[in-house]
């Protein structure tokens, strides 16, 4: 089965124009114009090298979807629609599974927030997102990614690497490991809690960069999307990674950044975050959002370290330096945080 085949088993017809969309990392997606209907739709071949269980994210999905409706959400919600034979998922020839999900008419996403306004209404929106789907009885959602969030493997990958890796990969990035390495306590606090039940269990949306949201043509949040890395953690992760997603004043590939952290970004996404949250966070959510904030930031530039030391083989990189320069970043971000925090 091809890619005409596909689209023919969810809309029965030949009459439709299909344009790639590249803003994503990880699955393959087209924006799917049935012309019989006049409608749009996007179409997504999912990566199950990444993701895979497929059926453990559309499950998820679907029971998301249920909690959001059922709890009289003011946004849009992503709906997967089902082919003409009923099916979520449709495999093509080579066991790649596809489906095909809403559209959102005039709809637009950022890369990177535009202004401060912006910031705070997508991190308002993900808390609002976030407080919605964690009700009093939680249904049982897998992880797609096994270990995604295991900090103690992330370290002991990152050991592994340093000391397997080849001796120029390790000359070259001498300084970055030395800095490193000096942090490696870091995320102790966060797996004590964690392992001592210290921090609740909550549903979490685990991708909060802000082209996770659709905005209208005003920068008014419409939906909340990709709710494929959604799973069981903390939201200090949700918090954590949009701090090191929004307050970097430059891409992250961006080697030689110097100051690159934005402390009005940060205290903006923190009043967003806590806007619809603060009620129902625990006194040690609360109170370890600033540690949350550096341990994110620590575990992708760790992450991407782990990577440049095993010869690049899990980031998409571009030149053989790509994901030392990505490493460079975060380090000079969290940096930056620190000094604002005072530690």
């Amino acid at each position: 089965m091809d890619l005409k085949d596909i689209v023919f088993e969810f809309i029965g017809t030949d009459h439709y124009d299909l344009t790639p969309v590249t803003d994503g990392l990880i699955n393959t997606t087209y924006l799917l114009e049935d012309k019989d209907q006049g409608k749009k739709f996007i179409l997504q071949k999912i990566n199950n090298h990444v993701f895979r269980q497929p059926e453990v994210i559309i499950n998820n999905h679907l029971m998301i979807n249920e909690i959001l409706r059922s709890g009289n959400y003011q946004f849009q919600i992503i709906e997967p629609i089902p082919s003409l034979t009923h099916k979520i998922l449709i495999e093509d020839a080579d066991g790649h599974p596809w489906r095909m999900l809403n559209f959102i008419e005039n709809s637009v996403t950022f890369l990177t927030a535009p202004s401060l306004q912006t910031a705070f209404e997508a991190a308002k929106t993900f808390g609002y997102f976030l407080n919605t789907v964690n009700t009093d009885k939680l249904p049982v959602i897998k992880d797609p990614i096994p270990d995604f969030l295991n900090f103690e493997k992330r370290i002991a990958d990152y050991k592994s690497s340093l000391k397997n890796a080849a001796a120029h990969l390790k000359e070259n990035a001498k300084t970055e490991i030395e800095i490193t390495n000096q942090f490696l306590s870091l995320p102790d606090q966060w797996i004590g809690m964690e392992k001592n039940n210290l921090i609740p269990k909550r549903i979490i949306h685990a991708d909060v960069k802000i082209s996770n949201i659709l905005f209208d043509q005003n920068h008014n949040p419409l939906a909340v999307i990709d709710l494929d890395t959604v799973m069981m953690s903390t939201v200090l992760y949700d918090f954590g990674t949009m701090i090191q997603s929004y307050t970097n004043t430059t891409h992250e590939d961006d080697g030689n950044a110097r100051n690159n952290f934005n402390p009005e970004m940060y205290a903006t996404v923190k009043e967003g975050f806590l806007f619809h949250l603060k009620e129902k966070l625990t006194p040690e959510e609360s109170g370890n959002l600033d540690y949350a904030a550096q341990v994110a930031i620590y575990i992708q530039e760790l992450r991407f370290l782990t990577d440049y030391l095993n010869g690049s083989i899990y980031y998409s990189t571009k030149y053989p330096e790509h994901n030392l320069d990505r490493t460079k970043n975060q380090l000079e971000l969290l940096k930056g945080l620190r000094e604002y925090l005072g530690v």
